[in-house]
């Protein structure tokens, strides 16, 4: 876990992508200033990218080779680090053709320096203002699962299920009363880290027996997530709020309910998590459902850029989610999901 979430992850394909565009568009923009024709330009394009390339690649290694050392810092510091590798990251460039150089117009070494701490000022305030943008969305994420995604209708009927239950089955009321303790437990908690999936499928299926108390045999769920390492990490309040949305908008309009069907899987370094449930086309309560989709879509984008993605479809009967993400692990006590 990073120590400074304003820190852009330096090993994300999508962070590397995004810095090579606006270093490579800050290249253009002075090769079109110091031009006066189209001829000029492409002489001063070319000239400039022939020493800003290689020095941009190596400085991005730099930077990934060195990222667990950065998110151990504290973010001023990681800041002065970050410019102290890319110091290191030009002048080895500019050692290399200084001794190579078969032109006679090398810049100086002060002035590409400053050229590149201008470049990576801009490139941190961007991320810094990216962070800014989208980091409401974790808080965002809490308050809608207090307020939107466990909804009063869900309180109250839970409640009332449990009561009917005190008299002839206490063991099941107080298990019942353990889960919802333990899911407002989770969604009042400042949900900002990754967590392993086994705690966010343990946090559903409590979820899901609650529901079940009401719902009964209307409602069933097929978990195909046997092969799911239990240390994979994925954002907090993932896959819960699309739980209740499929039993929200999918189980209750309709009075045989349905199945529910969650899959998670891995193929290469990529994790799939797929959810399906029966879609309801004369449901008066798809109004809402794309406020929770939106919101993770956020929390996917801060949490792993370009690198995650989710994509809804209906297919006849079924409405499907399918999230993809980058396969992070930990080590935790193997637990059973």
């Amino acid at each position: 876990m990073r120590k400074t979430s304003r820190l852009p992850n330096l090993r994300n394909l999508g962070v590397a992508l995004r810095i090579l565009i606006i270093a490579n568009s800050a290249l253009i923009l002075g090769a079109l200033i110091l031009s006066d024709s189209m001829e000029s330009f492409t002489h001063q394009l070319t000239g400039i990218s022939t020493f800003a390339q290689p020095t941009l690649l190596v400085c991005l290694f730099l930077l990934y080779g060195c990222y667990h050392l950065l998110v151990s810092m504290s973010y001023r510091n990681a800041i002065v680090f970050i410019f102290i590798l890319i110091t290191l990251g030009t002048a080895i460039v500019h050692g290399f053709f200084s001794q190579f150089w078969i032109f006679s117009d090398l810049p100086s070494f002060t002035r590409i320096v400053v050229y590149a701490w201008l470049m990576s000022a801009i490139v941190l305030y961007y991320f810094n203002l990216h962070h800014r943008a989208y980091s409401p969305a974790v808080t965002e994420a809490r308050l809608q699962a207090l307020q939107a995604r466990i909804r009063p209708h869900f309180l109250f009927n839970s409640l009332n299920a449990v009561l009917s239950l005190i008299r002839d089955q206490p063991k099941q009321a107080e298990t019942a009363l353990e889960d919802m303790a333990d899911l407002f437990r989770v969604l009042m908690a400042e949900n900002r880290e990754l967590v392993p999936i086994a705690q966010e499928i343990a946090l559903c299926r409590q979820y899901l027996a609650l529901e079940k108390l009401r719902l009964d045999e209307r409602l069933n769920v097929e978990w195909l997530i046997d092969d799911v390492p239990p240390d994979i990490l994925i954002p907090p309040l993932l896959l819960q709020p699309l739980i209740e949305n499929a039993v929200y908008h999918g189980i209750e309009p309709l009075i045989g309910g349905g199945t529910i069907t969650v899959q998670v899987y891995t193929k290469q370094n990529e994790v799939h998590l797929i959810l399906k449930n029966p879609y309801a086309a004369q449901s008066k309560h798809h109004n809402g459902n794309n406020m929770a989709l939106k919101n993770i879509k956020e929390r996917l984008t801060l949490h792993f850029d370009l690198e995650a993605s989710l994509k809804c479809k209906q297919i006849n009967d079924t409405y499907e989610v399918h999230i993809t993400l980058p396969n992070h692990t930990k080590k935790i006590n193997a637990q059973s999901i």
